[in-house]
């Protein structure tokens, strides 16, 4: 994590309890399940890497600085960053980005412009990382918002590192 947007540093973190979205325990609100049926936003992934984690960036405070962009960007061209992008009348706005690892997506950040564009892009992630057969979805932090809203659950360090470990044990691919 960068300090801020401007900062050239990085700094590395862990943490004694992980946040973890089980994929087979994924919480869809009934408002969700209306505005997917409507078709309300048009879905893409991996058109649009950058501009997702540019509107991940683009609030007061935060940790995605320029060398953090540029380095997953050059893991987004070598097949291991991936964003799903939301859309609305051929206009970015929302999304979510991560990096896919064996069968763990590492999700990192999402943003939203119009309202319930962040919810899409975790639900669309959510079929992607389903129907691809993916073990780990790393949230990083529990927050309530994601435990209310996505089904996140926190696990010790120690219960995490092994289902890394499993994950690790098994390839898939990121395919929408």
């Amino acid at each position: 994590m960068g300090d801020s947007r401007h900062s050239d540093e990085i700094q590395w973190y862990t943490a004694d309890q992980r946040g973890i979205i089980p994929v087979d325990n994924f919480h869809v609100s009934g408002n969700l399940r209306k505005i997917i049926r409507k078709q309300t936003f048009d879905v893409k992934v991996d058109t649009q890497f950058r501009k997702v984690m540019e509107g991940c960036a683009d609030r007061e405070d935060t940790w995605i600085n320029d060398l953090i962009l540029n380095s997953y960007e050059h893991l987004h061209q070598l097949g291991h960053a991936h964003s799903v992008e939301v859309f609305l009348n051929d206009e970015l706005v929302g999304g979510v980005y991560g990096v896919h690892i064996q069968s763990a997506f590492f999700a990192e950040s999402m943003f939203k412009y119009q309202p319930e564009a962040d919810k899409v892009a975790m639900y669309y992630l959510h079929q992607i990382l389903q129907n691809n057969g993916f073990t780990l979805w790393d949230a990083q932090y529990y927050t309530e918002h994601l435990g209310n809203t996505f089904g996140c659950i926190e696990i010790p360090a120690e219960e995490y590192l092994l289902k890394l470990a499993d994950a690790m044990k098994t390839s898939c691919v990121f395919k929408f």
